[in-house]
C-alpha cells in the first residue's frame, strides 16, 4: 500500500507541475497580449488578425487548463487540449527553423527571450513528454477500472 501512495503522489506532484507551468506562461502571455500577438505572428504561419486573436485566447486557455490539473476538475478536457497546444507549438517552433526564421517562441514571455532553439525544444519536448504520461496514466487506469 505504501508503494501505491508513493506512485500517487509522484503522478500528482507531476500534475502540479505541469500545470502550474501552464498557468505560469498563461499568465506571462494574458499580461502583454500585444507582444504575443507579435511572437505568434514570427511565426509566419497565420495571419496577422487571427495571430492577434489568438494572442487574447490562448493565454487564458492554457490557465483554464493548467487549473483543470491542479484542481482534478475537468481534467482529461485540459490535459487534451494542453497536449494538442504543446503539439502544434513543437510543429510550428521546427517549421519555422526549417524555413530559417530566428524567433524567440514568446511561451515564457522575456523570461525565455535569450533561450536557444534547442533549448526551447527540449523543454517543449519534456513537456510533451509529460503530459504524455499524464495521459496514458489516466487512459490504463479507466481500462483498469472497465475491465472489472
Amino acid at each position: 500500500m505504501a508503494q501505491v501512495a508513493k506512485v500517487k503522489f509522484v503522478w500528482r506532484i507531476v500534475d502540479l507541475v505541469v500545470g502550474g507551468i501552464f498557468i505560469y506562461a498563461g499568465a506571462i502571455k494574458a499580461l502583454d497580449p500585444i507582444r504575443f500577438a507579435s511572437d505568434i505572428d514570427n511565426y509566419k504561419i497565420l495571419p496577422w488578425m487571427i495571430a492577434a486573436g489568438l494572442a487574447f485566447y490562448l493565454p487564458w486557455l492554457e490557465i483554464l487548463c493548467g487549473l483543470a490539473l491542479i484542481s482534478r476538475r475537468l481534467y482529461l478536457g485540459g490535459l487534451s487540449i494542453l497536449t494538442a497546444l504543446t503539439s502544434v507549438f513543437i510543429l510550428a517552433a521546427v517549421a519555422a527553423k526549417i524555413r530559417g526564421l530566428d524567433i524567440t517562441c514568446g511561451c515564457f514571455g522575456h523570461a525565455s527571450k535569450s533561450w536557444n532553439f534547442s533549448g526551447h525544444l527540449a523543454l517543449d519536448l519534456a513537456i510533451l513528454a509529460a503530459l504524455l504520461a499524464l495521459y496514458f496514466k489516466v487512459a490504463s487506469g479507466n481500462r483498469l477500472r472497465n475491465a472489472v
